[in-house]
């Protein structure tokens, strides 16, 4: 159903269901997690993480809706997407709807810019996957960037990584352009339990603890936890809540943790691939954009539990004005910015960070979550995630590169020829033994629509930003763009050729201060919700804002806070699914299982086998590496499994010794006495 805000919608055959779901109590966020799966009378609704068409259903307008203004704060992903729903959910008109934008550009962290001449510049890229729920029900909605109408991104999208199954060759390098095998986690049977005892424990348990204080020394020294950090940008002392966050979310892509075959990426940039298109439909419609305006405050009229915002105060170049607000007036804010402050050099330049100062006369993104929190406790606490930047910061290198020693050494990594327009690197390469913890990938080329034929564009980032180089005796921070390139031709076994790659190389850096200052040890209401208790008007966006069970720095993660803080405020009958239920679903949990055991048979797999063959259900277990489905049943396998649990009763094989040896296993697992 396509309607106008403005258009009269003729509801009298249906009146008798819609004043009942009016006076319905809908969750529009349910938690999964929470819940008892079951149906019945007082289950009306899907299941929490149903994912599917029937949950794809147009709501009807909120009443007065097209008297009503909305101001977002912040163009990235998470306003953006806040607009998409408030037209196409909510049948709010568009021109009704005001971003209040910091920079020139919009996109937030999603940019993309420069050109052959200066040198192209990306502060990140971005892994993606398909159980992406909320953004693909956005971009199967928004028109294609080079096919004609009806086709969508999301049909360009499939069309490009249907075609082009991502994987990598060559996932980890050492010692000087070396493969290192990849082929196994690595983890002893004492760190896969470590790991399952972060899955079996409660989120509430692991307030504002990290990784390292989890996890035995052994286990950060694993491939699982190389893979891990290198490709979600995880330090030691980040939040081991988040992590286990990360491994319900993505459990169904494990056993692709090593070679990257559970990802998909799109055929350029991020800022061309997905900002523009989207930006490109809310223009047409009539949203209006103001960039160069930084919000500093919303003013509230605050009774009891009740917080309605009255105006908003901005400040541009020309001086500081306020908006004022009706109460039916909505603000969606993005709280904090992991790319404010970024501090940008060159070949022959060293990023110059000044916290704070790049904003007009002082005023910044952080600024407004932190006056926010000020009026109430509900915002959380913006200083877990901002005030410790030596935690929080990496640095990104975006090389454009003209044929040379470089682009040789890539064509034996990568599996494809770079020049094909098909996957390169399939992901992130790591420099196992670098000091920094470099890592670089390539992605499709051209990486930008204008890009020239014989340019290859290259993002490099590196974690540890308190280490010397392996060859350039400097913390990355304090190199110019040449002396990281210096230290990356080092690691690819390149030194003797570094002067040529670099005269024929474009180098730009980008020091990023607050890069994953959403990974921050956390505890509750440290963040939150996307509408804080007692908020009528203001929701919340991005990446620091609390969701049930979903993960950050995922475009995900984005839209979900945008709809919800959508569906929310307008009072929308209508649920966002949870995450994917993949946690849940026993053949990912065999599949992770058998992966996180270095691909070997894992404790009762041949019992199992025994007793499934032959039954409709011998598919739900994996198979090795080497295992086809015709060796489910060779000789010998149960026999093999049976001795392997031997040890567990040696001369004891009765019920109650069972019992014990089961009941101090679990409590093993849970970490209790």
């Amino acid at each position: 159903m396509t309607q106008s805000a403005n258009s009269k919608i003729n509801t009298t055959r249906l009146k008798t269901h819609i004043d009942a779901m009016a006076k319905q109590s809908i969750n529009i966020t349910p938690d999964a997690s929470s819940t008892h799966l079951h149906n019945g009378i007082d289950t009306p609704l899907p299941p929490a993480d149903l994912h599917g068409a029937y949950v794809n259903n147009r709501p009807l307008p909120t009443e007065g809706i097209a008297d009503r203004k909305a101001y977002i704060v912040g163009s990235g992903l998470g306003g953006l997407s806040a607009a998409f729903f408030l037209i196409r959910d909510g049948h709010m008109p568009a021109q009704n709807i005001t971003f209040l934008e910091e920079g020139n550009v919009e996109g937030g962290a999603m940019d993309g810019a420069g050109n052959a001449e200066q040198g192209y510049i990306v502060r990140g890229g971005r892994e993606m996957e398909f159980t992406y729920q909320n953004f693909w029900d956005v971009f199967s909605e928004i028109p294609a960037l080079e096919l004609p109408e009806p086709f969508t991104v999301l049909d360009e999208y499939r069309i490009v990584n249907d075609a082009d199954k991502n994987w990598s060759k060559a996932r980890l390098l050492e010692k000087q352009g070396q493969l290192k095998d990849f082929s196994t986690m690595d983890l002893s049977k004492r760190q896969q339990l470590e790991l399952v005892k972060l899955i079996m424990a409660r989120k509430e348990d692991l307030d504002d603890i990290s990784v390292e204080q989890w996890f035995s020394e052994g286990f950060l020294n694993t491939n699982f936890y190389l893979f891990w950090r290198t490709m979600f940008a995880f330090q030691n002392w980040h939040s081991v809540l988040e992590m286990k966050l990360y491994t319900h979310r993505f459990l169904h892509l494990m056993d692709g943790l090593n070679d990257m075959t559970g990802l998909v990426f799109p055929k350029y940039n991020q800022y061309d691939s997905f900002v523009l298109p989207l930006l490109n439909w809310l223009k047409d419609k009539g949203v209006k954009v103001q960039t160069g305006t930084i919000v500093t405050d919303v003013d509230m009229s605050i009774h009891d539990d009740a917080m309605t915002s009255t105006a908003i105060r901005c400040r541009t170049q020309d001086g500081d004005y306020d908006i004022p607000l009706e109460p039916k007036d909505l603000v969606f804010v993005t709280n904090g910015s992991i790319v404010e402050d970024t501090a940008y050099g060159d070949a022959d330049t060293v990023p110059e960070l000044k916290l704070g100062e790049q904003a007009l006369n002082g005023a910044s993104g952080w600024s407004l979550w932190k006056n926010l929190a000020k009026k109430s406790s509900k915002f959380g606490r913006p200083e877990k995630f901002c005030e410790n930047t030596a935690a929080s910061m990496w640095e990104s290198v975006t090389l454009t590169c003209k044929p040379s020693p470089l682009i040789d050494k890539l064509k034996e990594l990568s599996v494809n020829d770079p020049y094909s327009g098909k996957t390169v690197s399939g992901g992130i390469i790591t420099f196992a033994d670098s000091n920094w913890l470099m890592s670089f990938t390539v992605n499709r080329q051209p990486h930008f629509p204008d890009q020239p034929d014989d340019v290859i564009v290259i993002w490099v980032y590196a974690l540890l930003m308190d280490k010397t180089g392996n060859l350039v005796k400097k913390a990355m921070p304090e190199c110019t763009g040449k002396e990281i390139l210096t230290e990356m031709c080092y690691h690819l076994g390149l030194t003797e050729q570094t002067d040529d790659i670099i005269a024929a190389t474009k180098i730009r850096t980008a020091l990023m201060p607050y890069i994953t200052g959403q990974f921050m040890p956390r505890a509750k209401g440290d963040r939150p919700w996307a509408v804080p208790e007692g908020s009528k008007n203001l929701a919340c966006l991005g990446q620091f804002v609390e969701t049930h069970n979903d993960v950050v720095f995922t475009l995900e993660s984005s839209v979900r806070t945008a709809r919800t803080g959508v569906y929310s405020l307008l009072g929308i009958k209508k649920q966002i699914p949870d995450i994917y239920p993949g946690q849940y679903d026993i053949r990912r949990l065999l599949r992770a299982t058998r992966t996180l055991n270095s691909d070997k048979p894992f404790l009762g797999e041949g019992l199992l086998r025994h007793f499934l063959s032959g039954t409709y259900f011998e598919h739900i277990l994996p198979l090795g590496p080497n295992e086809k489905p015709e060796d489910l049943n060779k000789p010998g396998m149960f026999e093999q499994q049976l001795k392997s649990l031997r040890h567990v009763f040696e001369e004891s094989h009765s019920l109650e010794t069972a019992k014990t040896w089961f009941k101090k296993t679990m409590d093993n697992v849970r970490n209790r006495d």
